[in-house]
């Protein structure tokens, strides 16, 4: 069985090896050396998220000496926790609305403020403030907010829902949680399936 390439992010930011992929690429620039073992966590401020496909670009999971190290998200929820933000050659419309949303005048601002977000203390915030697809870290597990519940976050989709305690850490960066406040319908998946089918839609449905 293949070893699994270390190229999937966690809603924490962490780059981890796991079989599946996601519906989300992106990248944080060179993040391999010449053997493609990643060697740092970050190689630029610019932390994206692209689309799987774009103009018939292959987007490959194999680390090339000098290029780009291909990142995968579970879905943009998930991408946004992490701290990346829409790219703006292929999600030119989503790029653009987050400046408008956000009110930074360009990659350097936003970028800059979203890597000073990254990287600055978690705040204790109610589950329940926040906005559908913002991201809390509740029992020391990454779990998504969502109608009023947290589906606990895994690498292959969400696990069912549960009752949100009274306060829990904020992973998600505060400037993304704004655009997702105000209603966010990116061009790539929002929410993998598992975050509204089975079990979920279940309980919401009852309470």
């Amino acid at each position: 069985m293949a070893v699994p390439l270390r190229n999937r992010v966690t809603p924490l930011g962490e780059i981890v090896a796991v079989p599946e992929r996601g519906l989300v690429y992106g990248n944080r620039g060179c993040l391999h050396d010449r053997t493609g073992r990643i060697v740092r966590r970050q190689a630029t401020r610019r932390w994206i998220a692209c689309r799987l496909s774009f103009r018939g670009w292959y987007r490959t999971a194999m680390p090339q000496p000098g290029k780009y190290t291909g990142l995968f998200f579970l879905d943009d929820a998930t991408a946004f926790a992490a701290g990346h933000r829409p790219c703006a050659l292929c999600r030119r419309a989503d790029y653009v609305r987050v400046l408008s949303l956000t009110g930074a005048r360009g990659a350097d601002e936003l970028d800059a403020q979203l890597g000073g977000e990254r990287d600055g203390a978690r705040a204790a915030v109610a589950p329940a403030s926040l906005p559908d697809g913002a991201f809390v870290l509740a029992d020391g597990e990454p779990h998504l907010v969502l109608a009023g519940f947290l589906q606990r976050w895994r690498p292959g989709g969400y696990g069912p829902p549960r009752r949100p305690p009274a306060s829990a850490e904020l992973i998600t960066p505060p400037t993304l949680v704004r655009v997702l406040r105000a209603g966010w319908k990116p061009l790539v998946p929002f929410l993998h399936a598992s975050a509204v089918s089975g079990e979920g839609m279940s309980l919401r449905q009852t309470t």
